[in-house]
């Protein structure tokens, strides 16, 4: 059986409950308290000694990152359809894969991170990085339905959850058309779960 270890409100664990929802993977959901620092406990740091969420267990292996899982259930479980084998497509996959951990993380998470959880951050900083992604998606998505290829793969998914928490980060998509159509696709397929904020 599938054990993610995860936490609630993080949009990180909720792309890969997304894709596992998708492929209709049935998992045990275990819960790491980070409020009380179980995350930088020894037991947990012997999982992933980043001490940090989320971390899949699956047939005896241990997994940390959250863009690295979503490669792994693709390929394992997927076929080649969440993760295109064709060179080109790969690469993009893996581009938009570091842009999730990278821009994403830099502009709409952290973001949600200083509103929500009242984190300091340098806030010109994350909404200039905001502004410029969401401009590069709309754009992006102006003339195709899906980041890379005709279908959805693992790199909508990793971009998708921080642009849909945007609200929480004080930032209004009412201008951004294509992304939000792009969102409504992926809230709209068969298997598509929610997480908390995202109802709001």
């Amino acid at each position: 059986m599938i054990e993610l270890f995860e936490f609630a409100l993080s949009g990180n664990c909720y792309k890969v409950k997304l894709l596992l929802s998708f492929l209709n993977l049935k998992y045990e959901s275990r819960i790491v308290n980070l409020l009380e620092k179980e995350h930088k406990t020894s037991s947990f740091l012997a999982m992933n000694p980043f001490g940090q969420i989320p971390v899949l267990k699956d047939k005896g292996i241990l997994l940390r990152d959250s863009q690295g899982i979503l490669v792994y259930l693709a390929q394992t479980y997927g076929g080649t359809n969440w993760f295109p084998t064709e060179p080109l497509h790969t690469a993009e996959v893996i581009a938009w894969l570091s842009t999730a951990a990278n821009e994403v993380s830099r502009g709409p998470a952290t973001l949600r991170a200083h509103y929500l959880l009242g984190r300091p951050i340098n806030l010109e900083e994350a909404k200039s990085v905001t502004e410029n992604l969401l401009s590069i998606l709309e754009n992006r998505l102006s003339n195709q339905n899906w980041l890379v290829t005709d279908s959805i793969t693992i790199a909508d998914l990793a971009i998708y959850p921080y642009i849909a928490l945007c609200h929480q980060g004080k930032v209004d998509l009412s201008d951004y058309g294509n992304i939000r159509k792009w969102m409504l696709q992926i809230e709209n397929m068969p298997g598509y779960i929610t997480m908390p904020g995202l109802a709001e």
